[in-house]
């Protein structure tokens, strides 16, 4: 990981010219580090971002999967800096209409809830991903997929099937 690290900083000197000094801090403008899927690292790679929080004045945030606080508990001298844990719900309804809203909108689509074929595919979708934030944006990809492949102008529920059909979810 150091060598990873010490290969980003010399990238970002060599991208942003001569006029920025090379610097062994390679931490001196970074404010927060974000870890996803933090439970696939192992002790060494946590122990690595221990040392790293300890020596420069920085936060860092672990995104896992449920039960990683459990995993992590068992590493005093890592689980002592660690402030607080927040694990994530499932989107509520109200929450998965905005999103859907916004997923609409940004396939330069509008939402028509008076359309039954748009209620049809937001309730298709709402079932589909029980709320799960990452299947929406998955399930997505796919709907923007099949909508350029077939040269469609709207989101149907056969639209929103033939897009989970694509994805390997274990859900019909």
């Amino acid at each position: 990981m150091t060598g990873d690290i010490e290969r980003i900083a010399a990238y970002r000197v060599k991208t942003f010219g001569a006029e920025e000094k090379y610097s062994h801090n390679h931490f001196e403008n970074i404010s927060l580090i974000i870890v996803d899927e933090v439970d696939r690292l192992k002790m060494q790679g946590l122990e690595q971002l221990r040392d790293i929080y300890d020596q420069h004045e920085l936060a860092i945030i672990f995104v896992g999967m449920p039960g990683i606080e459990k995993r992590l508990s068992r590493y005093p001298q890592l689980y002592s800096r660690i402030g607080f844990a927040h694990e994530f719900d499932r989107l509520s309804k109200d929450e998965a209409h905005h999103i859907l809203e916004y997923k609409w909108h940004e396939l330069g689509l509008s939402v028509r809830l008076e359309d039954f074929s748009d209620y049809e595919a937001i309730s298709g979708i709402i079932r589909i991903t029980n709320g799960n934030f990452r299947l929406i944006h998955r399930l997505f990809a796919q709907i923007e997929r099949i909508l350029e492949i077939n040269n469609l102008q709207s989101i149907s529920l056969d639209v929103v099937n033939a897009a989970r059909d694509s994805l390997t979810l274990g859900i019909k």
